[in-house]
């Protein structure tokens, strides 16, 4: 399979986050691509959103006052850079937080994972609301949506899948509400149990963003637009789930693991 990610980009994220391994003093446990990318409809002048995750060592966790939980870099040669520290992450696991869950699932990763990347995943399956996620996917959509229409009533291409994907990822956790939904726009429409004219049209679609720059427009869709204001209407229906009350405490112990595996290096 030909890897989505050109060498030399690679090349150059791998210097960066050596860099910032020199100079912050961090561990990475994740390393991956985070946006249309890895949600599988790329134009040829996307970005690489590349997201870390990353532990410190112990006494910087024990200041009196807390450091920034951040590590952002500025975008270069297209490359936005930028991470979480693990507490955050997890205090994030903790809200079921939709993006936390993207991270994990990403098809494109930059580095191998940590080990301790598997005991994550298991958490966030604990950790993970359906209900939660389908609202805070309502409103990325809803967001969208409100500035679909250019002047001349036509749409950006990128807008279509800002506001599609979060509506396929309702109607996925609608179908089913025991499964986190999946990143990947192909994976998340075989979830969503569409009917093969919306199918061939979301293809359609997918084949034209990747001929076009991010700011190109297409005429309107309507059945697509149909489908995407229909899914983010029925966010509530996604029911919710009782939280695991030992899930707190499991978190705070792989926190503490990571911590002291990371002092010992």
């Amino acid at each position: 399979m030909t890897d989505p990610i050109a060498l030399p980009v690679r090349q150059e994220v791998e210097s960066r986050l050596a860099a910032i391994e020199r100079t912050e003093d961090v561990r990475f446990l994740l390393v991956v691509e985070s946006g249309s990318r890895a949600w599988g409809f790329p134009s040829p002048d996307s970005d690489y959103d590349v997201r870390f995750v990353y532990v410190r060592q112990r006494d910087w966790y024990l200041r009196l006052h807390a450091g920034r939980d951040v590590i952002e870099q500025p975008i270069e040669n297209d490359i936005d850079l930028n991470g979480w520290d693990i507490r955050k992450m997890l205090g994030l696991m903790l809200k079921s937080n939709a993006v936390t869950s993207e991270w994990l699932s990403s098809p494109i990763r930059y580095r191998n994972d940590d080990p301790a990347v598997a005991r994550i995943a298991a958490l966030a399956n604990r950790c993970f609301n359906p209900h939660g996620y389908a609202m805070h996917y309502a409103n990325v959509g809803k967001n969208t949506v409100a500035q679909w229409f250019a002047p001349d009533g036509t749409i950006p291409v990128k807008r279509y899948f800002y506001a599609l994907r979060p509506a396929l990822s309702i109607r996925a956790l609608r179908l089913n509400p025991s499964q986190r939904p999946p990143m990947n726009m192909r994976s998340l429409m075989a979830a969503s149990s569409l009917e093969q004219p919306l199918m061939d049209q979301i293809n359609d679609l997918i084949a034209l963003k990747a001929m076009t720059n991010e700011a190109d427009n297409t005429i309107q869709m309507p059945d697509i637009e149909r489908l995407v204001l229909d899914e983010l209407d029925r966010a509530g229906d996604v029911p919710s789930r009782a939280k695991d009350a030992t899930v707190i405490e499991a978190a705070d112990a792989l926190f503490l693991d990571l911590v002291d595996q990371q002092s010992l290096t």
